[in-house]
Formats: C-alpha cells, sequence, structure tokens
C-alpha cells in the first residue's frame, strides 16, 4: 500500500516559518526553524486527519525571495545532487578498475600508481593484500 505523501509549503515570515498544505485546504502551522516544519506538520496533520503521525510522509518545500535567491538556491541543490552522482560513478568504475588491473596481475602499488590512488585505497576496493593476485 502506497503512503500518502503531503507537500508543506515554508515561506519565511519574520522571525517564524508560515506552512500550508495545499492538498488540505486551511492546514496551516508555523515553526521558528525550518528543521522543526515536518514535526509540525505531521502534528497538525495527525489531528486535521485523525491518523497516526507516521502513517503519511512530509516533504517540506522552502520557498525562499525574491525569485533570483531561490534560482541560487535551486541551482546549487541540483549542482550538489549531480556532484554526489558523480561521485557514486567514480567510486564504481574505480573499483571496476582495480578489480580489472588486479586480476590481470598487477600489484597494489601499480594499480593505485595507474589510477591515481594508493595501494592501501586499492586494498580497500579489492579486499586484496600485498602480493595477493
Amino acid at each position: 500500500m502506497d503512503r500518502t505523501t503531503y507537500t508543506a509549503l515554508a515561506v519565511r515570515e519574520g522571525d517564524w516559518w508560515a506552512i500550508e498544505v495545499p492538498e488540505l485546504p486551511g492546514v496551516f502551522t508555523q515553526a521558528r526553524r525550518l528543521d522543526r516544519a515536518e514535526a509540525m506538520v505531521r502534528d497538525v496533520l495527525s489531528l486535521w486527519l485523525g491518523v497516526p503521525e507516521d502513517s503519511f510522509d512530509v516533504r517540506v518545500v522552502a520557498q525562499i525571495s525574491p525569485a533570483d535567491a531561490q534560482a541560487t538556491v535551486t541551482k546549487a541543490v541540483q549542482s550538489r545532487e549531480a556532484a554526489d552522482q558523480a561521485s557514486a560513478e567514480a567510486a564504481r568504475s574505480m573499483r571496476e578498475a582495480a578489480r580489472l588491473l588486479t586480476s590481470q596481475g598487477l600489484t597494489l602499488r601499480d594499480t593505485g600508481e595507474i589510477l591515481g590512488v594508493s595501494y592501501q585505497r586499492v586494498q580497500q576496493i579489492t579486499g586484496k593484500r600485498d602480493g595477493a593476485h
């Protein structure tokens, strides 16, 4: 069974985040800090819907003003996500290359030299010890 996910739109108003849930008109709450928004939304939705707080998911979306600031934030988040994906792909490629080179009889030190990492890192990646092929 799929869990319902509610979107919580958070807008900074003075010292508070004003939060609304567009899927349920009339549901509003507020939080001093954005990291508390999800808990506040869970509390109000639990009361509003009469269900346990852990029976649904909440996605908090901070709406930043002005629009150019939001665009900058969006670009930063997308860039970080792309970097994370590139890092994961680099790690997969490094493991594959290290295993291939050591399976062809290269030492851990030679493999490390070719890949630009320490022989200790090659040992971690491959699970092999120096002198083992």
